[in-house]
């Protein structure tokens, strides 16, 4: 599987009080999609439509937290192996660990991570 292009926007799409239909919002885009939905604190919680891979990165000062809303998301990470989440499975990735997010079919994830997180990662 290649690399996809990537439509990453770090614009926040609602603001706090406002409702958030996360399933039209993920029916609405295509493959490699990541939209900021809102912003809580000092995180935000991202929108990710994705199919294919994506590079190895990491994130050096930031968490992040995946969520599958639907389809499968495999996380390859370095020295350790691949984990695999489905529907209703989520995983955090501990900064500084170098990973790799694939999705064998098209598939709806949710990310809380800090806003200050690049989604591509530092490398």
């Amino acid at each position: 599987m290649a690399e996809q292009p990537y439509d990453i926007n770090l614009d926040v799409k609602f603001d706090q009080l406002e409702r958030i239909d996360v399933g039209a919002e993920a029916a609405a885009v295509e493959p490699w999609f990541n939209q900021t939905l809102t912003q809580v604190n000092d995180a935000v919680v991202r929108l990710g439509v994705v199919e294919g891979e994506f590079h190895w990165h990491k994130h050096e000062a930031e968490d992040e937290f995946f969520l599958v809303l639907e389809g499968q998301l495999d996380i390859d990470v370095e020295d350790a192996g691949t984990i695999v989440l489905g529907p209703n499975q989520g995983v955090t990735i501990p900064r500084g660990v170098v990973h790799r997010p694939r999705a064998p079919e098209r598939t709806v994830i949710v990310m809380v991570e800090p806003a200050t997180v690049v989604p591509t990662g530092s490398d």
